[in-house]
């Protein structure tokens, strides 16, 4: 392969986030910005309680409800605030002060999610890889006797690690999937809350997924402030404030195609290919090595280094000359982070491989 940057035509996006999204749902989200459903008006001045937003809300959380196979137990919600809200607005739901519940540190963002909790109740560590700079996801937990919830992050974006295995519990998982939600087919039963962001395989930045099981509701004794109670948003259907409708409408176009690609098994069979590609070339490769266990390593955030970190810059400016965009590492971990969420295609993965190779036969 030889490679130039006068060849460059196509843009490889391998962004952690505003994440790269299927061609067709841009295609239809821009026309929505011009004539929604032929109805003459932008879907961004259309009133939300209107019948052609109604419409549309009905079937984001029917078409969530099918993919993830939550039934009735459960409550879908369309939120705001991030996956950084839920940090404190789960325990301010689920958890009274003199309460415990358990948590598994396995990056920043769990780490996050500790702090946050802490103002709520009985916060306890149940297992951590914080002391090997989170390159493993911790199996051997300590959950406590009286643990109301263990507290998970399905997917850690900055180091690259991702559960393959969920524990088996007595007690109600809560789990941030922001960076794998609907990535891979996953037993609803299993948790009592779900919360994700939705910019990383669902849709585009601006709102907030909460799946959570309605028995898990209205057992705290605090008073909570009505836009962080749960119940304020199950009761109004996510309708209680102006939603982030256009971030919705993102989301609903985006499970279209998700479920016209065979659905979460389709995301599966799609996401393990390109990180399968992606992997051997890392590991085959002697100019790169990977840098999590491997019976760890993330199908969605592929976190690798170079044996001599000299290379790196000069990589890095080669991957971008030739239109490979956004593969630098956190600005905490360094080194490179390739994002393959659900919509990059495996003809970019492979030509993110074909350049390690012709870099490593130049540099070699």
């Amino acid at each position: 392969m030889s490679v130039t940057k006068t060849a460059v035509k196509k843009k490889h996006n391998f962004s952690a986030g505003p994440a790269i999204l299927p061609p067709v749902v841009i295609k239809e989200a821009a026309l929505a910005i011009r004539d929604f459903n032929n109805s003459g008006l932008s879907i961004l001045e259309l009133s939300h309680r209107g019948p052609l937003l109604t419409a549309m809300f009905e079937e984001a959380e029917a078409l969530l409800r099918e993919l993830t196979g939550a039934n009735e137990d459960y409550e879908v919600l369309y939120l705001t605030g991030g996956a950084s809200t839920q940090f404190f607005m789960a325990p301010m739901n689920l958890l009274n002060d003199n309460e415990t519940a358990a948590y598994v540190n396995t990056g920043v963002w769990a780490d996050k999610a500790i702090k946050e909790a802490k103002a709520f109740g009985n916060i306890v560590e149940a297992g951590s890889s914080k002391d090997q700079n989170y390159n493993f996801i911790p199996k051997k937990l300590k959950i406590p006797a009286d643990a109301k919830y263990l507290h998970i992050t399905s997917n850690n974006t900055i180091y690259g690690t991702q559960y393959h295995r969920w524990p088996k519990l007595d007690i109600p998982m809560v789990c941030d999937m922001s960076s794998d939600f609907l990535s891979r087919p996953f037993d609803i039963n299993q948790f009592g809350l779900i919360y994700a962001g939705a910019q990383k395989n669902v849709g585009p930045a601006g709102t907030t997924i909460v799946i959570v099981r309605k028995d898990m509701l209205g057992k705290v004794n605090r008073k909570l402030p009505t836009m962080l109670d749960y119940m304020t948003h199950v009761k109004e259907h996510s309708l209680f404030n102006t939603p982030p409708v256009f971030a919705i409408y993102g989301c609903l176009l985006t499970m279209r195609w998700i479920k016209s690609k065979g659905g979460l098994t389709g995301m599966e069979r799609h996401n393990k290919k390109k990180a399968r590609i992606l992997y051997n070339e890392i590991d085959s490769n002697p100019l790169f090595k990977g840098n999590v266990k491997k019976e760890d390593r993330s199908l969605m955030n592929v976190c690798f280094v170079m044996e001599n970190p000299a290379l790196e810059p000069r990589f890095m400016q080669y991957a971008k000359e030739n239109g490979v965009m956004d593969i630098n590492g956190h600005r905490t971990t360094g080194g490179f982070r390739a994002s393959i969420y659900n919509a990059m295609p495996i003809s970019s993965v492979k030509f993110l491989t074909e350049l390690m190779q012709e870099f490593a036969r130049t540099n070699g």
